[in-house]
């Protein structure tokens, strides 16, 4: 299984809460208002297509039906198994390492 970092890791998860609607302007947009850090556009598609080269992603391209766009296709995005397996086993670590800690957090 491929490690993933942090940042990867939060925007495989952003990926999953985005379902109805999973494209890179909506994945940025839930990185900056729930995990409060400013992503760049270069940054985003940097660790998209490493995920994707993980073999963690797939996307396929779209038309365009938003005349901003100027008819340029959009990437519609989803996890992999492979990734859908590398988020839970991110999440079963980090569960033990907080398992015990919530006297840590009051």
């Amino acid at each position: 299984m491929a490690r993933i970092g942090e940042f990867e890791l939060l925007v495989l998860l952003a990926i999953l809460r985005q379902a109805d609607s999973p494209y890179a302007n909506r994945i940025r947009e839930d990185l900056e208002s729930n995990a409060g850090r400013k992503v760049t556009r270069g940054a985003l598609y940097r660790t998209l297509d490493r995920l994707a080269g993980k073999g963690l992603i797939e996307w396929e391209l779209e038309p365009s039906g938003t005349p901003e766009r100027g008819g340029h296709p959009m990437r519609r995005l989803a996890l992999t198994e492979e990734g859908v397996e590398s988020v839970r086993a991110s999440h079963e670590v980090l569960m033990r390492f907080f398992d015990g800690l919530d006297p840590v957090f009051r």
